[in-house]
């Protein structure tokens, strides 16, 4: 086989090569930047739910607090209660 022939294939080959490694880089960035998208995607509809999550924190809050507040007035009912009616 002559040598220039051989010379070729090698750099045929190297090129190729070359050429492969370069797809591989960008198609590794093109995914990165992706997957970075993605997560800008899920954070913008975390961020969009907040004040739902703050609405329904206050409206169980105030339910907490109208439970808390009939707690303390039963309580301070029998703490002063003189008979057995009362204590029941």
């Amino acid at each position: 086989m002559n040598p220039l022939y051989i010379v070729l294939i090698v750099v045929a080959v190297a090129v190729l090569w070359l050429v492969g490694m370069y797809n591989g880089l960008i198609r590794s960035r093109n995914r990165v930047k992706e997957s970075w998208s993605d997560i800008d995607v899920q954070l913008k509809r975390r961020y969009d739910l907040i004040p739902n999550l703050i609405e329904t924190v206050k409206g169980y809050a105030e339910h907490e607090r109208g439970t808390l507040d009939a707690v303390i007035q039963a309580r301070s009912k029998a703490m002063g209660a003189q008979t057995v009616a009362e204590h029941a």
